[in-house]
């Protein structure tokens, strides 16, 4: 039986209520926006995905001592997928924000009402937070990524996409055991003009 309106919960309902809420502030919401958030949260979550297991796939097989080792001790699979969302995280673009009052970021001054550019993947190499930043230790404990974001913009998927990264690539070590790449990696060639940094062509051999 279908749960009524008044018991359903979840982040598509809170849409739907701002919707129909008539004293919310900001005017009211058409149908096409909060369908345009819900298609827009589909479509990121299922980019970021399978761009993750792609990056999960060629950064291990280029330590094939690391693939080895989580064969043998599969308890350490959570701690490998938060070392490969802080290692292989691919936005390619900065995130945009205003300041909203002066702050002083290193030896640059940022004014009130400045456009900035975040760019995560540096905070996830930044040496005064992680010890050989551009090394992928699975070993690394604590591990304060920003992959997920931060604050009021921290990612609602991450606990599902923490589960789908450790069960897929559990999968992938069990049945393809011989699991390597066909070509070197300095010979992939890179998408462009995509938001996410992806190979065009994955050769793998197993």
């Amino acid at each position: 039986m279908r749960a009524g309106r008044d018991s359903q919960r979840g982040l598509i309902c809170g849409l739907c209520e701002l919707r129909d809420d008539p004293t919310r502030d900001g005017g009211a919401l058409t149908d096409e926006m909060p369908a345009a958030v819900v298609t827009s949260l589909f479509g990121a979550g299922a980019m970021s995905t399978y761009v993750f297991l792609l990056h999960a796939v060629l950064t291990p097989v280029q330590h094939p001592e690391t693939m080895e080792r989580l064969r043998k001790q599969p308890e350490l699979m959570p701690r490998a997928v938060e070392e490969l969302m802080r290692c292989t995280l691919s936005i390619g673009d900065g995130l945009s924000r205003i300041a909203l009052a002066d702050v002083r970021v290193g030896e640059v001054l940022v004014r009130a009402g400045e456009l900035v550019l975040v760019c995560v993947e540096g905070a996830n190499f930044d040496p005064e937070q992680f010890d050989a930043p551009e090394r992928f230790d699975i070993d690394r404990s604590p591990n304060p990524h920003m992959s997920f974001g931060s604050g009021p913009h921290f990612c609602p998927a991450s606990l599902i996409s923490r589960v789908h990264a450790a069960e897929a690539l559990t999968a992938l070590l069990e049945r393809l055991p011989g699991l390597r790449l066909a070509l070197p990696a300095g010979q992939l060639v890179w998408r462009t003009g995509n938001i996410k940094r992806v190979p065009e062509r994955l050769h793998i051999l197993w």
